[in-house]
C-alpha cells in the first residue's frame, strides 16, 4: 500500500511562487529588499513543490514494515517490530481541528497529515493496523 501527496498540493505551491513574483513586479519597483524577499520566498515554494513532485509517495507499507520519507527525499524502511506505536493525533486550536498520523519508532516520530497522505489519517491508521497484524 502507498499513500502519496495530493496532486493539488504542488500545483498550489507553484501558483503561490508565481503570485509572489507577480506581486513583486507590481509593487517592488526598484526596491532591492522586496525583490530579494520575493526571490527567496518564490524559490522556497518552488523547492517545496519540487519535493512533492520528485517524492510523491510519503508512506508505503507492506507485511514487512513501513517505508517513510525523511528529510528532503530520503527513505527509511522500518520493520514492524521496530514500530512502537501508530496512532492518530487530534488537536483543536483556535477552532481549527487537525489530525496527524503518528508513527513512533522509539528513536524517531514520523508525522503525516491528510494532504501528505492523500487520505484520512484515521483510515490510514486502520489499514496499517491490518497490515501489521
Amino acid at each position: 500500500m502507498q499513500w502519496r501527496v495530493k496532486p493539488v498540493l504542488p500545483v498550489t505551491k507553484l501558483t503561490g511562487a508565481v503570485a509572489v513574483v507577480v506581486l513583486a513586479v507590481a509593487f517592488a519597483a526598484h526596491d532591492p529588499i522586496r525583490w530579494a524577499l520575493a526571490v527567496l520566498v518564490g524559490s522556497g515554494l518552488v523547492v517545496w513543490a519540487a519535493r512533492d513532485v520528485l517524492v510523491p509517495v510519503r508512506l508505503a507499507a507492506d507485511s514487512d514494515g513501513v517505508t517513510v520519507v525523511t528529510g528532503f527525499a530520503r527513505r527509511r524502511h522500518v520493520r514492524w517490530p521496530e514500530v512502537e506505536k501508530v496512532r492518530v493525533d487530534r488537536t483543536t486550536r483556535r477552532g481549527l481541528r487537525s489530525e496527524l498520523l503518528e508513527i513512533d519508532t522509539g528513536d524517531a516520530v514520523y508525522l503525516f497529515g491528510a494532504h501528505e497522505l492523500g487520505a484520512d489519517p484515521e483510515d490510514v491508521a486502520t489499514e496499517l493496523a491490518t497490515l501489521r497484524a
